[in-house]
């Protein structure tokens, strides 16, 4: 599968990077789902920066929460070591979603690893 390509003509607009950085930043305030999800439906037409950088952004807010209900449903077979492996998804999410705010505010698409392409 073909990772997105930033349409390079016209450039994302400065309004288009703050809606980026509006959507990254609430995966660290709270709402990780909802407030990508919304902006992203309202937009997607409108604007492929905003389209495929919303994309980018559902899959992974969405692929991260399964694997920390993976975790989760690991406990009854490996114990509380799964808590080891949950620490390592939520530093990785942290992370990730600090790379993807920054490479937003440039207006710039992150391609997140680790992600489930769903949409």
């Amino acid at each position: 599968m073909q990772p997105p390509v930033l349409p390079t003509d016209p450039l994302p607009t400065q309004d288009e990077k703050y809606l980026g950085l509006i959507m990254h930043a609430s995966g660290f305030i709270f709402l990780p789902v909802v407030i990508p999800l919304v902006v992203w439906l309202i937009k997607r037409n409108q604007s492929a920066f905003i389209d495929i950088q919303g994309r980018e952004l559902l899959n992974f807010s969405l692929s991260f929460l399964i694997y920390v209900i993976g975790c989760f449903i690991l406990i009854p077979f490996i114990g509380w070591n799964s808590l080891l492996i949950l620490t390592v998804v939520f530093v990785l999410q942290i992370v990730l979603g600090i790379i993807g705010l920054v490479k937003a505010a440039k207006g710039m698409i992150y391609r997140f690893p680790l992600t489930i392409r769903m949409l």
